[in-house]
């Protein structure tokens, strides 16, 4: 096994389990034993775990989103002087949808050592169990709060090859699928509950059926979404943005829903006729 000790100037970017302790490596447990600091999201939960698998951790410094731009002069102090450190995030591989990121790139601008540790990680995992295609996959962290940014998200990645993944609460899993659904069109959907955990669960769906499949679920989830399917049709977001042109254009109902299905795939004018007259 490679040695684990820290040396001198080392920043350790260490992964810690998703919810199972017996996923925490030998070389993760060693390395956060010997390093002077452990930079935690969320102090006490990392405390906790670190208690759990019996870890002697010397001392645990806040490290997070808020005070992250405050911490890292100290930090970078720190390294200088020849001390070490390792940062964990509240689950899986740092800086994967956590902060860390500034960290590290200071680290390399100032020419200090930054060491992976590598091991869990929630997207990886999901997708080696879900089924879906893996290859290649775009993993789009967590999905913005509020529907105008999810949208924008979803329309920027419509055309991308190969599957999405992205972290949702469970609160708004319902809204955001029937969101995708939307601008992305029939899919495959994979919805991943409480991975490596005792009530693991995953749930195999169509993305248009997302209604269905979001309710009442509970824990921490990780959704991946199939690729584009080759015989997809154009998403209801687009066929109203086309109608509004057609519209725009001039002509009777009918006769736009016409000229938009020459401009569409897989929608007839007298769908587009319907559509129009909701308009």
């Amino acid at each position: 096994m490679p040695s684990a000790s820290p040396t001198g100037g080392v920043l350790w970017i260490v992964a810690t389990p998703l919810g199972n302790p017996g996923d925490f490596s030998p070389r993760a447990r060693q390395t956060l034993a010997e390093a002077d600091l452990v930079l935690a999201e969320d102090t006490r939960r990392a405390g906790l775990l670190c208690a759990q698998c019996g870890i002697p951790v010397r001392r645990f410094v806040s490290f997070h989103d808020h005070n992250e731009a405050e911490k890292q002069p100290e930090v970078l102090r720190h390294l200088e002087a020849g001390g070490t450190a390792a940062l964990v995030s509240d689950a899986g591989t740092p800086l994967v949808a956590d902060p860390g990121y500034r960290l590290v790139r200071a680290c390399r601008a100032a020419g200090l050592r930054v060491v992976p540790v590598p091991g869990p990680s929630a997207p990886v995992t999901a997708l080696s169990a879900a089924g879906l295609p893996p290859l290649p996959y775009t993993f789009l962290g967590f999905l913005p709060r509020d529907a105008a940014g999810r949208a924008a998200l979803f329309s920027a990645f419509r055309r991308t090859p190969g599957s999405l993944i992205f972290f949702e609460r469970k609160d708004r899993l319902r809204e955001s699928l029937e969101q995708a659904a939307e601008i992305l069109g029939p899919r495959a959907l994979a919805i991943c509950r409480e991975l490596t955990k005792t009530h693991e669960e995953f749930i195999l769906d169509r993305l248009e059926n997302a209604a269905e499949a979001a309710t009442d679920l509970l824990g921490e989830i990780t959704v991946i979404i199939g690729p584009p399917e080759e015989s997809g049709r154009s998403s209801r977001e687009e066929a109203l943005s086309v109608l509004r042109e057609e519209l725009e254009d001039g002509g009777k109902p009918r006769e736009c829903a016409r000229r938009a299905a020459t401009r569409l795939e897989g929608w007839s004018s007298k769908e587009l006729y319907a559509l129009a007259r909701e308009l």
